[in-house]
């Protein structure tokens, strides 16, 4: 059963586009179930209102994530994930582990100061797959591996409106 954790569609809050979030990290209580799995699969999580944690192991189809084939994820103007700190997405193979690459690239978000954005503010990142052959969207790809992933969205010192669950994160697109 603890292998069955490693999959984070198997404990926490569902949502929408099969994401999963957890409001109890690092103050778990009697919640064993979600503490045994925090452990097995992201030791080491804030409180809610420091960091708001969203996992992802399905495509807007609802098939397991794999990085032979290839994903976007398209944040409207104005939706990025809400914070006061800065956010990241995250790919971790099927340890839960980062994904080795050429280009030391494990994440992507409000600190790579080279995304490109779209004419109209929105921003489309790209997961898995082959690179893109565009540079100008270069910028924009997270690798992962070969086979089954995961993906990790964090927000560090998260708005209101994601503590409180009205923001949410978009679908995981295969493209």
């Amino acid at each position: 059963m603890v292998g069955e954790l490693f999959e984070f569609r198997n404990y926490g809050i569902p949502l929408a586009h099969h994401w999963s979030t957890q409001r109890t990290g690092a103050a778990f209580g009697t919640d064993y179930l979600m503490r045994t799995a925090v452990a097995k699969s992201n030791i080491f999580v804030n409180t809610a209102n420091e960091t708001t944690y969203y996992y992802q192991d399905l495509d807007d189809q609802g098939e397991r994530l794999n990085g032979s084939r290839t994903y976007t994820m398209h944040f409207e103007a104005g939706q990025l994930p809400p914070v006061r700190g800065f956010w990241s997405l995250t790919v971790y193979n099927k340890h839960h582990f980062f994904h080795p690459n050429e280009l030391d690239r494990f994440s992507l978000g409000t600190k790579n100061k080279n995304l490109a954005y779209g004419q109209d503010g929105s921003l489309t990142l790209t997961v898995g797959g082959e690179a893109p052959s565009d540079p100008a969207l270069h910028a924009n790809w997270l690798p992962a591996p070969d086979e089954e992933f995961t993906l990790y969205l964090r927000a560090y010192w998260p708005d209101t409106s994601i503590v409180e669950g009205s923001w949410q994160p978009p679908a995981v697109a295969r493209s």
